[in-house]
């Protein structure tokens, strides 16, 4: 053992002896020796260093920068242009200067002449077919005269409107020209829980392809606690900047699928938040305007909210939607339906909460008797219920 361990360090002396033999003798030699020694070296150092890099999340691609190289070759920028009339003042009174025949024989020719300027407009959308089709905003493109897309390879082609929504503020554009054409892939507004990513990307003042990052803040937050009303809408609220021109870009999740359209943006007290469209009633929706130009919005006429904890059903803790207000001679006051009567059922699919009552209506379509279960006190009905369409209920 003694004989072994001195032999080890013993080696030490020797090794420098034959360095210094080979410099007197052959230094062109030691310097070969040396510069392999020297690049093996490196090779393992190098092959470290790259290991290190892949071990190392810090030097890896953003999740960010992955998702939205999977969906934003396929964000637009829309560019519109609209004609706006306007009649030149006068002192005269205007009910004079309307008439062409007076405005004549006063020598007033030209003082009321209708003036007409151009108003231009930006917006985002997103490609979600193959075929050219863009979702966007129905406010990015209502009563333009003149719209022109521009791509993220630098190309500007022609759109025109197949149909929009003011009610969910949806429009499907069909681009005209030549493909192939860049898609993002569509996911399930469903599945969000508050807290997931939520990446915009649009066309901000004009500034192309910015791409902002948050989480969703809320879901299903109803416009009507924005302060707005005519619309028919349950919006994803996030914390990822939205401003002007990013209306009708895509809201992308953390895989790069898109999840909302970009439709809202607080400005004042309590700045910063942003509101998109869920992406599965944008689905829908799209998929109407395509085969009918237009969409359609069965209804009962009720408002209804969530049930208040004491008035649950026994079976579960947590179902039903409580009626608060009924439009007098809409359908729901004709089948019979109370304010305080909890929506328990449509049809066969049980009701957890007021979007689901919603959504059962409008799968059922107008014009089609749908069974609902109410429970009214301790008794449970089934009323027979016939949804009319939005429009025919505004003239009631």
């Amino acid at each position: 053992m003694n004989a072994k361990c001195n032999d080890k360090y013993s080696q030490e002396p020797l090794k420098k002896n034959i360095f210094k033999k080979l410099l007197k003798r052959s230094p062109g030699l030691l310097i070969v020796v040396l510069i392999i020694a020297g690049q093996t070296i490196s090779k393992n150092i190098f092959a470290n260093t790259v290991k290190a890099q892949q071990l190392n999340p810090l030097t890896k691609k953003s999740f960010v920068s992955t998702a939205v190289g999977r969906s934003g070759t396929a964000v637009v920028t829309l560019e519109t242009q609209r004609r706006v009339f306007s009649r030149q003042n006068s002192a005269l009174p205007p009910g004079l200067l309307l008439d062409p025949y007076l405005e004549r024989l006063f020598g007033l020719q030209g003082t009321n002449v209708p003036r007409t300027r151009i108003e231009r407009g930006q917006g985002s959308g997103v490609i979600f077919s193959s075929d050219g089709l863009v979702l966007t905003n129905a406010h990015v493109i209502e009563k333009s005269d003149r719209l022109m897309i521009g791509m993220s390879d630098g190309r500007r082609v022609p759109g025109r409107v197949l149909g929009l929504d003011s009610l969910t503020d949806l429009a499907v554009i069909q681009l005209e020209g030549l493909g192939p054409w860049p898609t993002a892939p569509l996911g399930d507004s469903d599945k969000l829980v508050v807290g997931d990513w939520a990446i915009a990307v649009g066309n901000p003042y004009g500034l192309e392809n910015t791409v902002t990052l948050g989480i969703i803040s809320n879901l299903n937050r109803n416009v009507a606690q924005l302060g707005i009303s005519g619309k028919r809408l349950n919006l994803i609220q996030t914390d990822a900047a939205i401003n002007p021109g990013n209306s009708g870009g895509p809201l992308l999740n953390a895989e790069g699928e898109v999840i909302g359209i970009n439709t809202l943006v607080r400005s004042g007290p309590g700045a910063g938040l942003g509101f998109a469209i869920p992406i599965n009633l944008a689905r829908q929706i799209a998929q109407q305007i395509i085969e009918n130009g237009s969409a359609s919005h069965p209804m009962i006429g009720v408002s209804l909210s969530a049930v208040p904890m004491g008035q649950t059903t026994k079976d579960t803790n947590k179902v039903g939607a409580l009626i608060r207000y009924i439009i007098p001679g809409a359908p729901a006051a004709i089948g019979g339906l109370r304010i305080g009567d909890i929506i328990i059922a449509v049809g066969k699919i049980k009701i957890k909460e007021p979007k689901d009552v919603i959504h059962q209506i409008n799968k059922n379509g107008s014009d089609k008797a749908l069974n609902i279960t109410i429970k009214r006190g301790e008794k449970v009905k089934i009323l027979s219920i016939t949804p009319i369409e939005m429009n025919a209920l505004k003239n009631l």
